[in-house]
This record gives C-alpha cells, sequence and structure tokens, in this order.
C-alpha cells in the first residue's frame, strides 16, 4: 500500500459493497479515514436483500458461547471477533437505524418488520452522509504494481489506497456477485486459499423417475436425522427438510450439511437416516403395523397404523419393494431408521453460502493478511462456515468490524510522525 503525507487522512479502499463490507467503511470512516466502497454490481448489498426476501434473519438469541460453537473448527477465531461484536452489538446497531427488532419462537433474531431493505437503506444513507463514497460498477481486477485496478463501463481503471478491505464474497449465488474470481488474484501474491465448497446446501439422493416427478417440492416434516460423525459417534437432530428433483435439501439438512459434505470427503458417500414418525418407538410401530391388513392397501395400512402418508409414504415405496412391505418387522425399522445414501452436494452456485476462502492462518488477528501488509479480509470470502438462523449475518458483520478496526489501527500506527 502506498504512503500518506500527515496533512490528508489516510484513505481506505473497500472492495465489495456486502455486510462485511459496508461495517469496515463505517467503522474506519468513525474514526477518521476517507472511505471509498467499490462494488462489481449497480449496487450494493444485493445477496443482503434476497437473503432478506422471505425475513431478515439478522441474528440469533443463544447464550454467547453456544453461539460460538456454532462455528466449528473455527469457533476460536470467530469467536474472538464475536466478543467486540456480538448478536446485542448487531440489534443495537440495528436500533441505531432505526429498526427494532425481536426474538421468534426459534430464538432467531428478526426486524420487526421482517424486512431487509429499510435496514440496508438506512445503513447507506448514514454511510453516505458520514462521508463514504460510493462506486458502482467497479470490478476488482487486481493490483498493478501498488496500484488497484478495476474494470469499469467506461474501461479498465487504476488507483491508490494506503488500505484496503477485501469484503468479496464467497462463490454463492454468484449472479449477485460473490462469484469467487478472487481466488487466483490472491493465490497469486501468495495468499494461501482453501477452495470454496457448499454450506448450507442440498445433497444429491438419485430419486427414481416416478418421485421426482410426483414430489419434488414436497416438504418433510416432523423428521429426526441420525448420523454418524467422523469418530462413530451417533448424533441425532429433528426439524424439517423438503424434498427436491435430485435428493433432499432444506433447513434440516443445511444444518448437517458440514459434517455430511466431509463424511462424502471421507467415503465417497453420506449416510443419512431419517425417522419419519418421531415421538413413536420402535417398538410400537412393530406393534401396530402387524395388526391385520385385511383388504386394506399398503398406504391406508401406514397412515392408519403410523400416521404416515404423502411423501413419507412415497419414500418407504422408493426404498422397499412390494414382498419388504408386508414385513411388518422390516417396514417398522425403515419408518423408524430410513436410509439414504447422499453422492454428493450440490453445486456451489445453489448454496445458500460457502466453505472455504482465505485460511485465517494467514492473516493476523486484525485480519490482514501476512502475505500483503495494509490488506485486510472480512466476510464470506474467509474460511469459516456455520449454519443459518442468524449465525452467517452476525459473523461477517463482527469480521467486518474487526477488519475495519485492523485498518485503523494499521494505518495510525504507519503515518508519518
Amino acid at each position: 500500500m502506498t504512503s500518506h503525507s500527515a496533512a490528508s487522512s489516510p484513505r481506505l479502499a473497500v472492495i465489495g459493497g456486502g455486510p462485511a463490507g459496508l461495517m469496515a467503511a463505517e467503522v474506519a470512516r468513525a474514526a477518521g479515514l476517507e472511505v471509498d466502497v467499490y462494488e462489481a454490481k449497480g449496487s450494493v448489498g444485493r445477496k443482503f436483500l434476497i437473503a432478506g426476501k422471505g425475513g431478515l434473519n439478522l441474528t440469533h438469541s443463544e447464550p454467547l458461547p453456544a453461539f460460538i460453537q456454532r462455528f466449528r473448527e473455527r469457533s476460536s477465531e470467530v469467536g474472538a471477533w464475536l466478543r467486540d461484536f456480538d448478536a446485542d452489538a448487531a440489534r443495537e446497531w440495528a436500533r441505531g437505524l432505526g429498526v427494532e427488532t425481536f426474538v421468534g419462537s426459534s430464538g432467531r433474531v428478526f426486524p420487526s418488520d421482517l424486512k431487509a431493505a429499510p435496514l440496508l437503506r438506512g445503513w447507506v444513507r448514514r454511510l453516505r452522509e458520514s462521508g463514504v463514497r460510493f462506486h458502482v460498477h467497479h470490478r476488482w481486477s487486481g493490483w498493478h504494481g501498488e496500484q488497484l485496478r478495476f474494470d469499469t463501463p467506461a474501461g479498465e481503471t487504476s488507483l491508490r489506497a494506503d488500505a484496503v478491505v477485501l469484503a468479496l464474497g464467497g462463490g454463492s449465488w454468484p449472479q449477485l456477485g460473490s462469484d469467487g474470481t478472487w481466488q487466483a488474484l490472491l493465490a497469486e501474491s501468495g495468499v494461501d486459499v482453501a477452495p470454496l465448497q457448499p454450506a448450507n446446501c442440498g445433497f444429491d439422493v438419485g430419486w427414481s423417475e416416478h418421485l421426482a416427478a410426483r414430489h419434488a417440492g414436497a416438504p418433510l416434516k416432523p423428521v429426526v436425522a441420525h448420523w454418524r460423525d467422523a469418530d462413530g459417534r451417533e448424533h441425532a437432530l429433528q426439524g424439517e427438510c423438503v424434498i427436491s428433483a435430485d435428493g433432499i435439501e432444506g433447513s434440516l439438512i443445511y444444518a448437517l450439511s458440514a459434517e455430511l459434505r466431509q463424511a462424502i470427503a471421507r467415503n465417497g458417500h453420506a449416510t443419512l437416516q431419517l425417522d419419519l414418525a418421531p415421538g413413536r418407538s420402535l417398538e410400537r410401530l412393530q406393534q401396530e403395523l402387524s395388526k391385520p391388513r385385511g383388504h386394506r392397501s399398503v398406504s391406508e395400512h401406514l397412515r392408519r397404523h403410523a400416521g404416515i402418508s404423502g411423501i413419507k409414504a412415497a419414500l418407504i415405496h422408493e426404498i422397499l419393494d412390494k414382498t419388504q412391505l408386508d414385513n411388518p418387522v422390516l417396514l417398522a425399522r425403515t419408518i423408524h431408521r430410513l436410509p439414504l445414501t447422499l453422492k454428493r452436494a450440490r453445486p456451489l452456485a445453489e448454496a445458500i453460502s460457502s466453505a472455504g476462502g482465505v485460511r485465517l492462518e494467514a492473516m493476523n488477528d486484525r485480519l490482514m493478511l501476512n502475505a500483503l501488509p495494509g490488506v485486510f479480509c472480512a466476510g464470506e470470502m474467509l474460511d469459516w462456515e456455520a449454519p443459518t438462523g442468524g449465525y452467517l449475518l452476525t459473523a461477517c458483520l463482527a469480521s467486518g468490524h474487526r477488519a475495519g478496526e485492523g485498518a485503523v489501527a494499521w494505518l495510525k500506527a504507519s503515518m508519518p510522525a
């Protein structure tokens, strides 16, 4: 990065107009830096708006220690960010923008009107009024010497900055701007980058044409998922999911996506078992299904004695053949633990978020790249992941807060006396 004179305020370039970038810009501008935000698309916060389309899940009310554990292998590093900017700080920040929040029945926190647009509009307005300058249709294309290069509708342009915050997103929803093309640019500069992978994603099963044609989009609820981790320990989680044309997706599956993706990497596939009748023991199912069926169909027998119908019945028919359906013990076991073999995760472009990215070991605790002094990174482009439920957005905001503070501290330390 370039040096600056004592007569002028240091200039920070924030590249990427998502929540992490905007938070970094806010922190830096409040500290007196000149701040320019560069966005590849025609407006900022596009993924933020789409994520809030069904109701913006801002954060989660879970106590901080449990909240931090949601970040799995990266709980220590992300936990440090969250201790500076946690769920309560996110709610207070929203309140400062005139947006009140409430805690839903699941513990998730939403704006009182459930909308993302008013929050984003108020945020951008406040940033502009504070002096932050926005430059849209500026796609970062790397460096030319010490200058930042951008592709714009008017052609390539270069500029200097005293420090940079990169907040370029992961690789999910590339149509909204986070297409992961920055990976090669940073790798060429000696930055250690883990390959991007789908997170909070669906998985392929390979249904029969009959099931896919008749039941794609059908909700599967409630069910309990059972699986084993890499050490062979058993786990269970109740929730809801959706049958897709290719496999299975939805909130329950997203919550397990890291475990399932890692199992596929280890074994070539992941095994998931679903309890289709939560609350009914295997013994009860066997007793009920052993009652004479008479002239009733298997489907009617399942409905009467196990409460199984619709997509749940279709899944049983997908797994068992006609002879097996007449075996009440096998039928009960299948309802209690319906086995699914997951072949692969759905493509990254379809995922809600991504895993992988700039390894946290490639930067210091203020999120400055070891290989590129004065260059900070924030948001989903970093190598961490979390389930949906407000955890993702809160950590993006927290990382932007930390990167912004890091840039301020670095610039102040490097200013001429």
